[in-house]
């Protein structure tokens, strides 16, 4: 189903049966394509990553660098800022209708703002700054060339990742809601539809694949647990029971998965769930874990959206309707009801499935039960302590109850036990302290060097800790798995991608590799002639492009890197121009 014109701009019909979504009135036509192509995704607003909701438009840039980007708009530049991870080299600009653009991931900017730019990382000596603007400092027109494309911070191939916000909250809006050309008529595809009985991490679940058949889907096969399907009614445990959907979108001219913009869950043809993927705090994203199943993405990586909301999820903008059970059904043995699920993308393209549902009062029903746990409860202070480790798990941590299991696991490699703290499949929302008393006595040298050890069944990473005065060891993390302590007493490996002593006349730029294999680099520096030089970091990859700087002749660069521990190395580059 498609829908046409100003309509889509408008609302989004999400169901055959009348429903509508309103979309918020922002203005259609104000911004601009910030590149000279086409728009093409791979990625859209409020599409499900690790950690956070997407919070704007990754546009391909035909997986090339060095595009021209521009100004959506006229206004003034009043952020930039360069990082190692995240958005890289980024640009703010504030508009005088009440939003803001960013643009990231990008290489250089324009030839004012990178040289402005240069300057003040040499002033600083450092290379990744975040710098505010006043309004007469840098102003811009719409259309304005800002800068190059790139592949910088946390991008894993070249694209532009575009946001608009609301400059007073700072919040990202959906950008697609702006009214921007794209080609797309295809609707969302509907995977498979999940009932919850109880929280997410019960495993207390029944999926149904979903199968097109005309103009909806239907279930397709029998559940896992044994509850079958027949015609177009199914069973589902008796209860209150929540319902999730696996979905992906996609768009013409693109493989890349993307999203839907609206969802709506009907009971007998009357709403029970809107949601609406629009206006998602930086400081509410990472509430996307108690949005969807982490289980199922932790095990069998796959999204799965909940169309309800758990005790400890407190993001409530993206539910724009939700009855009185949250969003949960109240479906009684033997009752028969009507169920839909209606998805509907940017551009007006609407998928359903609608089915009859018979409830079934399972008597094998799963829970969490492990032999020994410890009831911990959203919303609450839950405790644990022995005499060798102790964490306290505060009032916004859980977004829904568990039965903590805990266990010690002896470990002669290690400084201590190796402690599960429940299982890596429930997410935790925030940090919390943990503290571990090591088995072993630990020289006063080496007390500096001990590191917190993690593992979630599958990697491994590790974190600086700090000596307390009773004898334990702390840091803080946010996840459950493993833990342990260890030494670390090894420091970062540098390796140079130029021969020593090479000449680097038709060269572009100085490269090197710096890793630590427990922690991760906390600083480096580079010295040049005893002069400090603009070295940039993306990941592992540490480079310096030539410029004044590094007039010709003979040089030496000494690269220094230190870990979290202090552990630091020291590389001796010599070379010609």
């Amino acid at each position: 189903m498609r829908i046409p014109g100003i309509l889509a701009c408008l609302l989004i019909p999400a169901f055959s049966l009348g429903q509508e979504t309103a979309l918020p009135d922002y203005p259609k036509g104000y911004f601009r394509n910030p590149l000279d192509i086409p728009i093409v995704l791979a990625g859209n607003f409020g599409e499900c990553r690790w950690g956070h909701f997407h919070s704007g438009l990754d546009i391909k840039t035909e997986s090339k660098e060095n595009m021209r980007v521009h100004a959506a708009a006229a206004g003034y530049i009043s952020r930039i800022k360069t990082e190692k991870g995240g958005f890289g080299h980024a640009i703010y600009i504030a508009h005088p209708n009440g939003f803001t653009t960013l643009y990231a991931h990008l290489n250089d900017f324009a030839p004012f703002l990178q040289k402005y730019l240069r300057e003040q990382q040499y002033a600083r000596q450092r290379w990744n700054l975040d710098i505010s603007f006043p309004a007469n400092k840098f102003p811009v027109s719409k259309g304005q060339f800002i800068a190059k494309s790139g592949n910088t911070g946390g991008s894993t191939a070249p694209h532009l990742h575009f946001e608009i916000r609301d400059t007073k909250t700072q919040h990202p809006l959906n950008p697609q809601f702006f009214g921007f050309e794209i080609n797309d008529n295809i609707p969302p595809l509907m995977r498979e539809v999940v009932f919850y009985k109880g929280n997410t991490y019960d495993r207390n679940n029944v999926a149904y694949k979903l199968r097109k058949r005309g103009d909806e889907y239907k279930p397709a096969t029998s559940d896992r647990r044994g509850f079958s399907a027949s015609g177009d009614t199914i069973e589902v445990p008796a209860g209150m029971i929540g319902v999730g959907i696996n979905t992906d979108d996609h768009m013409n001219g693109s493989t890349n998965t993307i999203t839907f913009a609206t969802a709506q869950l009907l009971l007998d043809d009357k709403v029970q769930t809107t949601v609406t993927l629009d206006d998602i705090g930086y400081n509410v994203s990472r509430y996307i874990h108690g949005y969807v199943d982490f289980y199922a993405k932790e095990e069998d990586n796959k999204w799965v959206q909940c169309l309800f909301k758990l005790p400890g999820n407190r993001l409530s903008s993206i539910f724009t309707t939700l009855n009185e059970n949250d969003g949960r059904l109240d479906l009684q043995p033997n009752d028969i009801h009507k169920v839909s699920v209606v998805l509907t993308d940017d551009n007006g393209n609407v998928s359903t499935t609608s089915f009859y549902v018979k409830p079934i009062q399972a008597a094998d029903e799963q829970t969490d039960n492990t032999e020994n746990c410890t009831p911990f409860y959203a919303g609450k202070v839950n405790k644990y302590s022995d005499p060798n480790i102790a964490f306290t798990i505060g009032t916004r941590l859980l977004y829904d109850d568990i039965c903590f299991s805990f266990d010690a696991l002896p470990d002669s490699d290690a400084l201590s036990d190796r402690y599960r703290l429940h299982y890596p499949y429930v997410p935790l929302h925030r940090y919390f302290p943990l503290f571990i008393k090591p088995k072993k006595t630990i020289p006063l040298d080496l007390r500096n060097k001990v590191i917190l050890k993690y593992s979630d069944g599958k990697n491994e990473n590790a974190e600086a800790t700090h000596y307390t005065e009773k004898g334990m060891y702390k840091t803080r993390v946010r996840n459950f798995g493993y833990y342990w302590l260890a030494i670390d007493t090894t420091a970062p490996s540098i390796t140079s991608h130029q021969k020593q002593g090479a000449n680097l006349s038709n060269a572009k730029r100085l490269s090197f590799t710096i890793k630590d294999d427990l922690t991760s680099v906390k600083s480096y520096r580079g010295m040049l002639d005893g002069e400090w030089l603009c070295i940039e970091q993306h990941r592992n990859n540490f480079f310096y492009e030539f410029d004044e700087h590094c007039p010709k002749g003979k040089h030496q660069l000494i690269l220094t890197a230190k870990d979290e521990n202090g552990n630091e190395s020291e590389y001796v580059l010599n070379f010609s121009r």
